[in-house]
């Protein structure tokens, strides 16, 4: 079990420590399926593959979603994700528009 211990503190007040959860209740999350898994995966660009730090904050994510003959969402989208790479390069419109075209959700036919 964990034990309590005692923190001499810069203000000369000894404060004691004790641990909230023992080491079997640290928190993990479960998927619908009851595996454990990872509280976060790292994203990649779409564009380049380079993996996306948890801190970009440059870095977009976007849902492109599907329609049907008549435009109306059927619930299905593509997921792209462009790092801040890419993005202060300017070379995002470009990339995303290669990206759609090889979905095949972009024609460039006219």
């Amino acid at each position: 079990s964990a034990q309590a211990f005692w923190l001499k503190g810069q203000s000369q007040r000894n404060l004691l420590i004790t641990p909230r959860f023992s080491q079997a209740h640290f928190l993990k999350m479960q998927n619908d399926e009851g595996k454990y898994v990872d509280l976060y995966l790292p994203r990649k660009c779409s564009a380049t593959n380079r993996l996306i730090p948890a801190k970009e904050h440059a870095a977009v994510q976007l849902n492109v979603g599907q329609v049907d003959e008549n435009g109306v969402y059927t619930g299905d989208f593509y997921t792209f994700a462009l790092a801040g790479f890419i993005r202060n390069r300017g070379e995002s419109d470009a990339c995303l528009n290669r990206l759609l075209y090889e979905k095949s959700l972009l024609t460039f036919s006219k």
